[in-house]
């Protein structure tokens, strides 16, 4: 089941900011401020020491709450990953890069995941001109994608989006005013800031 919660509790017990909240958003500056607190009446007391197991376990979880998506769908990312020959943590980083709601919030057409994904569902945005709805779709290498309608463009928050000079695009994007381009296979170099793979790869494995 997808986390429906309040996203500064997730991103205060993992102690990691998971890109939850819009960037310089008020409750973004607050989550920045309680990063080191752990949520819950009890959060600056000492805690237990984490096994092994649970460090994989809370390194699992935030892939999970990063991406907005659900243990089953995190689970058949790594099988499909694992049958290739290689590197598995490669592969599962690509697959989860490929979402077309991840490459509308890296573009900066969204301020979050979150964002994207009710964008995409309600139809406002494109993959090669052709409006597609399905936030989990694998995007290929030389697709572009786009607002369905210039309309969304004028959206409060789409604006606010579009005019933030600050985002910085991965390696394998490029953007022109309101249309992005995959030009090569994603790499595991933004999601391993964040997360380490390794411990998610050895997780499943057992």
């Amino acid at each position: 089941m997808r986390y429906r919660g309040p996203k500064n509790r997730i991103a205060r017990r993992e102690g990691v900011d998971l890109e939850l909240k819009t960037l310089g958003s008020k409750s973004h500056a607050r989550l920045l401020k309680k990063l080191g607190v752990p949520p819950g009446q009890h959060g600056l007391r000492k805690r237990r020491k984490v096994s092994e197991r649970g460090t994989q376990l809370r390194e699992k979880q935030k892939l999970r709450y990063m991406f907005g998506i659900t243990e089953t769908q995190l689970k058949n990312y790594f099988k499909k990953a694992s049958m290739k020959k290689g590197n598995t943590a490669l592969y599962l980083s690509h697959s989860l890069e490929s979402r077309f709601d991840n490459m509308v919030f890296h573009l900066g057409f969204a301020p979050t995941r979150a964002a994207a994904r009710q964008l995409i569902t309600h139809g406002h945005m494109s993959v090669n001109k052709k409006r597609l709805s399905i936030p989990s779709y694998q995007v290929k290498v030389g697709d572009e994608m786009s607002f369905s309608d210039v309309k969304t463009t004028k959206i409060p928050y789409i604006e606010t989006s579009l005019d933030n000079k600050d985002v910085i695009l991965p390696s394998w994007l490029e953007k022109k005013a309101t249309v992005g381009k995959l030009i090569k296979e994603p790499t595991q170099e933004v999601i391993e800031k964040l997360i380490n793979l390794r411990l998610i790869i050895e997780y499943y494995s057992r």
